[in-house]
């Protein structure tokens, strides 16, 4: 890397929305944007499972939503002592997602080499956490990435700071469901907006807005056959 690169292109991978159940994430879906989520598959390294649903986005091409739950059948791979990704094993989250319903809790970062990212933001004093191998099965083979998850589980900034990724041969998005829907903008909120914004200056990642108040982000998303847009 000579002099003046930023050590990788960072780019929205997908956003996260939390819910108590799967059937749950399933119904706020069809409430919320008027369609169904797609296919997705089980995650058996953190025992949760998703659907999914592809996003139109003109600074993310291969963006989606994921709608992601604890798998209650499944016994989660990872090591003894961790915690599943995303704070999914957080109590706290687990009561407000009882309390609000399913919500956009996180979002996740697709970087071309995951090690140099994850180096680029520990000069910040960030620690995102070990990289780990993943995979879940699908109708093509075994879809694989490596990913950032601390041990604690914990999504930083209040959330706002991504997850980092990096998909091995092939990205998911080929087969995802379009639904026609489609990505505006993605908004961060943070109290150290500085630092959130310089963290994702220090990978290359573009294309989201970074405002300076309580812990938060937000989505807003086209429906399909015109519909007005709403905003997660």
């Amino acid at each position: 890397m000579s002099d003046g690169q930023t050590p990788t292109q960072a780019q929205l991978d997908h956003l996260v929305i939390a819910a108590r159940t799967l059937d749950e994430g399933v119904a706020w879906c069809e409430a919320t944007l008027g369609v169904t989520p797609g296919p997705g598959g089980e995650h058996p390294l953190f025992g949760t499972h998703n659907r999914l649903l592809r996003l139109g986005c003109t600074f993310a091409p291969r963006a989606y939503l994921e709608i992601i739950a604890i798998d209650p059948a499944a016994v989660p791979r990872c090591a003894p002592g961790s915690k599943r990704w995303f704070d999914l094993d957080d109590p706290a989250l687990q009561a407000q997602l009882a309390q609000q319903g399913p919500q956009p809790i996180h979002w996740v970062a697709a970087v071309p080499d995951l090690a140099a990212a994850t180096a680029a933001w520990r000069a910040l004093g960030i620690e995102r956490g070990p990289i780990l191998a993943a995979s879940r099965p699908t109708p093509d083979g075994l879809l694989q990435w490596q990913i950032t998850v601390r041990e604690d589980g914990q999504r930083l900034f209040g959330g706002t700071l991504p997850t980092l990724i990096q998909w091995g041969a092939t990205h998911p998005s080929a087969r995802v469901t379009d639904a026609g829907l489609s990505l505006r903008s993605l908004q961060l909120q943070h109290p150290q907006a500085e630092a959130l914004q310089q963290a994702l200056a220090a990978i290359g990642l573009g294309g989201v807005t970074v405002t300076e108040g309580a812990a938060g982000l937000s989505a807003v998303i086209d429906p399909p056959d015109h519909q007005p847009p709403r905003t997660l």
